[in-house]
């Protein structure tokens, strides 16, 4: 009977893992092209389970601005970077390199971002 609850609680430990990775699978993003997105922040979501950056980017053939969602890791692993819930303020120019998705709608997920022309976080 023990061995019969262990392995029920290891299948059950397992797909829980499973479903846990599926959740933060990359494959929306094209990880071999980066593109560098130029803009104003007009939000930062600092929140788990992942931070986000919104950049109002301006269309250089239309002339309309266009709303680019980036997506980041969570607060814990950018706080390790050196990332805190100030480091970007609302109407920052940013300028972040990013994987973009890859349907082509204005979104990715940032390598690396700049404020007002300095780096943010460690490495970039």
């Amino acid at each position: 009977m023990k061995y019969k609850t262990l392995a029920i609680t290891v299948v059950m430990v397992l797909g829980a893992a499973g479903a846990a990775a599926a959740h933060h699978s990359k494959a929306f993003y094209n990880l071999e092209t980066k593109v560098t997105v130029t803009g104003t922040l007009t939000e930062f979501i600092w929140t788990n389970p992942h931070t986000w950056i919104v950049v109002s980017v301006k269309d250089p053939d239309a002339g309309d601005d266009v709303e680019w969602r980036l997506e980041g890791g969570g607060p814990y692993g950018l706080a390790n970077r050196g990332w805190s819930r100030s480091s970007l303020k609302v109407g920052d120019e940013i300028v972040a390199v990013v994987s973009p998705l890859r349907d082509g709608t204005p979104g990715g997920e940032f390598v690396s971002v700049s404020a007002n022309g300095v780096p943010v976080g460690e490495g970039e």
